[in-house]
This record gives structure tokens, C-alpha cells and sequence, in this order.
């Protein structure tokens, strides 16, 4: 049995001040805390040109692909947010997640059209992108609930000279975006929009451009008279309630690398300047895709950072930040519980964005459930298979296996806790009021080539305080939909995308020391 140890809580999750003990019966003992980051991955190496070193305004040192000396590894300093700033958002933790629950549903259904080929405008590249750089890009991440939604966001300074916004971290999705002046019908944000008009490094992508073909038009697009000068117009969708429409264009990121002060800024990267923004972005001032297609800010980077990114989360409610890293981490890699599972393929073509990866089974208790193998199978319509998302809050499971993996639970859980009965959304609920550790069955995922990943207490259950009540932080997907590994479950790994061997790794770790 995995010990869930009951302390206060920020926000809305459960956090770990200390590592993962192990008791004797394979327990793990939850304590309090916080961690850390989110994602990235592929390329775009005909575009993307030139890289800066030295800070915002350091000296241009590549052009396009050309080599230059590995630089040292080097460490960021960890931003921080404080616990006040993450109860600012006015909710009860009931209700925060409740509602990226919510959220939840509407991401999943858009998932699901864009599997069915309703694409949101992204493409695949097949090229094999040239390495130019070999130290790491880093970026502060913090939680997405200290400004009200369920997600993870990272720093990220844009323009010249350099402005920092907050992006939210997103592998299921590929355009880069930013609200942009003039703001014709956007969300409140923290801090102002971005303006071009203030950027000396803004330019727009043409509609004659190829990268405009990457993009799907709006709804009522307009003729592209002057292919040399007229701007290319994008629309992208996310659910019934979000997207964003503007214009493509090209700007300097500037991004922190492992050492304090240290900078490093990629010049021509495809963004969108979003002038009509609606949906659940909750404060921050934009996305950052980070899904396999050809213009997410991993496949811009590729060429240039190399085939592999990392992420470490930090707990939800979390006031401490930790990193993403593009390129290799060796501490990472020489991590001694650092497990790898190949990616899988995708059957079709839109599902190009995703991550997959090939589940056999799920274990409870250290027993492996009786689930039918064509319950993980991708149709050849691109139905079904398993992803890993940062986006998602929760973890989703297709039918029949959710009902499989929810009895499994109720069976097996100590009869101690008494059920909640009609909770909303979730189940199995258990009243635990008072309970310092609570003792709940271990929870595994085992993949095809014969990876497990076993996962602590506190990133399959949550504790709902005040309310005494605790739940299980998985939920069903209807039959032949995909499967999703959320970003609660990922919390306290060392998530790695090493698309060089197509595998995915993750390790054990305190992410708020990473």
C-alpha cells in the first residue's frame, strides 16, 4: 500500500517537500511542497536563422546552421512565486479543480476532432535537422494556478527590446502565440499585450510564404493579392470555447540558459500576433506549442539545440518554479531510475502533434487488471492509443478500462475510509478527515517493451481540504478515444523527449532541485 501523508496544502494539490520514501510493503509517504516545469519538440531548420549570445542585446554569433563550440553546462537560478500570490486567485481547491476538470473536457474533444482530421493547421516534416549548438536552453516554469488555471507557464522575454511574458506550456498543441496590439477581442492578461509596433525585430510572414501553408486560414480568409507583402492570416482552435486568430509572424525570443544571467536569443521565429483570442487561457499572455509539428518552438529550436528536451513539474498550487531544458541534461541522463519507452506511431495524419506512447496494462495493488490489449490500440482511423500531455490537468483512460481501474480501487482500498457518495466528477471519493497517512494501493502503468512507470500517492490521489475528502485524479475517456497521461501525474518526474532514439524517459526527482 502507497502512503498518502496529509499536511497543509497550497492551493489545490498535493505538494512534496521531501523526496519519495519507500516503506517497507513498497509504500511510498507523501508529506508537503512544491516542484517544478513543463515541454518540448521537432524542427524547422530551412527558416530558422540566426542565435545571439550573451544576454537580450548580446552579439549575433550563428547564422542559419552553422557550428559553433559546445558551451559548458551551466545552472539558472529558480524563480519564485510566493504561497499568497497562489491563493490570489480566490477559489477553493474544490473548485480549481473542478474546474481544470472542466477544461479538461473541452481540450479532449478538440484532441479527438483533430485526430478525426478537422486539423488546427499544423504539418509534419520529415527533414533531419543539423545540431549548430550543444549547451541547453532553460526557462523558468511555474505553476498555472497562482493565475487561475490548471496548467504550467514559463518566462519568456519577446521582441527588441526583450519583453517578458507568461506562456503557457503545451505538448499537445504546435503554434507559438501572443495576444497582440491592436487587441480586437482578447482575455485578460497579466501585464500588457504585446505590441509589434514597439519590436524593432517584428516582421510578418507573408502570404506567399511556405510557412503561411502551415497555418489554417480563417473563416473568411482573405485573397493574398500581394504574395511578397500582404501578412498571412491564421486561425487555431483549441475547443467550443478557445482559439485564437491574427496574424503569422516572425520575432526574437529570448530565452535563459543554465547559468545566472546568462541568455541566449533565437532570432526569426514563427508566432502567431493574435488580435482575437477567446478561451481558458486564464492570465497568461499566450501558448508556447511544444508538439511534434513543424512549427512548435522545439521543432524551431531543434536544428539548433538538438533532438532531445526535458521537463520536471512542479507541484499544482506550487510558489516555487523550476526549468525545461532543450538539449541534453546529463544529470538527467545519468539519473540511476531513469526509464525509458519507446514513442509509438500515430495511424493518422492529424495526430501528428501528439506524443504517443504504447500502454499493455495498468497495475493496482502490484496486480495487472484484466484489460483487453485492443483497449490501447491506435485504429487505423487514428482512434484510441495512449499520449502524454502536458495541457490535460487530469489522466484519462478509455473505456472499458477507466470502470476497470475505478473498481480496482474501491476493491482494494482500505474499508477504513468511508466512500463519499454522488461527489461531482470524480470517483472513488473516501472521507479521510483526520487522517494523517492515508494507505492506498499502488498505481503502475506498464508499457509494451516492458517499462514501468510506478507513480507516488500524491500523483493519483488528491486531497480536497478542508473538506476531508480525498479522490482518485483519473477519469474516463469514451471507448475507442484516446488515452492521456496529464501533467498531475507527471508531477515530481524528470520528464525526457529524446526524439533522436524516439523514446520517452522519465525519473524520479525533486523537482523544485532540479
Amino acid at each position: 500500500m502507497t502512503r498518502l501523508a496529509v499536511r497543509s496544502l497550497v492551493v489545490l494539490f498535493l505538494a512534496v517537500a521531501s523526496p519519495f520514501l519507500v516503506a517497507g510493503g513498497g509504500g511510498a509517504k507523501l508529506n508537503a511542497s512544491s516542484s517544478s516545469s513543463p515541454l518540448y519538440g521537432i524542427e524547422f531548420p530551412p527558416f530558422n536563422a540566426g542565435v545571439a549570445d550573451g544576454g537580450c542585446d548580446g552579439k549575433l554569433m550563428v547564422q542559419g546552421m552553422e557550428e559553433v563550440s559546445r558551451s559548458p553546462s551551466l545552472k539558472l537560478h529558480m524563480t519564485h512565486r510566493s504561497a499568497a500570490e497562489a491563493a490570489a486567485a480566490g477559489r477553493t481547491r474544490k473548485e480549481s479543480f473542478l474546474d481544470s476538470a472542466g477544461k479538461d473536457v473541452a481540450r479532449i474533444h478538440t484532441m479527438l476532432r483533430r485526430v478525426a482530421g478537422a486539423g488546427g493547421g499544423r504539418a509534419a516534416t520529415n527533414s533531419t535537422p543539423r545540431r549548430a549548438l550543444a549547451e541547453r536552453i532553460v526557462a523558468t516554469v511555474e505553476s498555472g494556478v497562482a493565475v487561475g488555471s490548471g496548467e504550467y507557464l514559463v518566462d519568456l522575454y519577446v521582441g527588441t527590446p526583450p519583453r517578458r511574458f507568461q506562456m503557457i506550456m503545451d505538448t499537445g498543441s504546435d503554434l507559438n502565440w501572443l495576444q497582440c496590439a491592436p487587441c480586437l477581442d482578447c482575455f485578460e492578461q497579466r501585464g500588457p499585450v504585446f505590441d509589434p509596433a514597439t519590436s524593432l525585430s517584428y516582421r510578418n510572414v507573408t502570404c506567399g510564404d511556405p510557412r503561411c501553408g502551415l497555418v489554417a486560414p480563417p473563416t473568411a480568409p482573405r485573397a493574398c493579392r500581394r504574395p511578397h507583402s500582404d501578412p498571412c492570416p491564421y486561425y487555431y482552435w483549441y475547443g467550443d470555447q478557445s482559439n485564437t486568430t491574427g496574424d503569422l509572424a516572425l520575432e526574437a525570443f529570448t530565452v535563459n540558459l543554465t547559468a545566472p544571467g546568462a541568455s541566449r536569443r533565437v532570432d526569426d521565429v514563427v508566432f502567431g500576433c493574435g488580435h482575437s483570442n477567446r478561451g481558458l487561457f486564464h492570465g497568461a499572455a499566450g501558448l508556447l506549442g511544444l508538439g511534434r509539428g513543424a512549427l512548435s518552438f522545439a521543432s524551431q529550436l531543434r536544428a539548433v539545440y538538438g533532438h532531445a528536451f526535458s521537463y520536471c513539474l512542479v507541484d499544482h498550487g506550487s510558489s516555487v518554479g523550476s526549468k525545461i531544458v532543450f538539449g541534453d541534461d546529463d544529470a538527467l541522463l545519468g539519473h540511476p531510475r531513469l526509464n525509458y519507452t519507446a514513442f509509438a506511431p500515430s495511424a493518422a495524419a492529424a495526430a501528428d502533434t501528439f506524443y504517443y506512447v504504447q500502454l499493455k496494462g495498468v497495475l493496482v495493488g502490484g496486480e495487472k487488471l484484466n484489460i483487453s490489449p485492443s483497449t490501447w490500440d491506435v485504429g487505423k482511423d487514428g482512434s484510441g492509443g495512449t499520449i502524454i500531455d502536458s495541457g490535460t490537468t487530469l489522466s484519462y483512460f478509455a473505456e472499458p478500462a477507466y470502470e476497470v481501474i475505478r473498481r480496482a480501487f474501491v476493491e482494494r482500498m482500505d474499508k477504513a475510509y468511508p466512500l463519499v457518495a454522488d461527489f461531482p466528477v470524480l470517483s472513488p471519493c473516501y472521507n479521510v478527515s483526520g487522517v494523517e497517512r492515508v494507505e492506498v494501493p499502488e498505481f503502475s502503468l506498464l508499457f509494451a517493451d516492458g517499462a514501468v512507470w510506478d507513480f507516488p500517492a500524491e500523483n493519483y490521489f488528491v486531497r480536497l481540504d478542508p473538506d476531508g475528502i480525498m479522490c482518485l485524479a483519473v477519469l474516463g475517456t469514451p471507448r475507442s478515444a484516446m488515452s492521456i497521461i496529464g501533467n498531475f501525474q507527471q508531477q515530481n518526474f524528470h520528464v525526457l523527449y529524446d526524439l533522436q532514439n524516439n523514446r520517452l524517459g522519465f525519473a524520479p526527482r525533486r523537482c523544485a532541485e532540479v
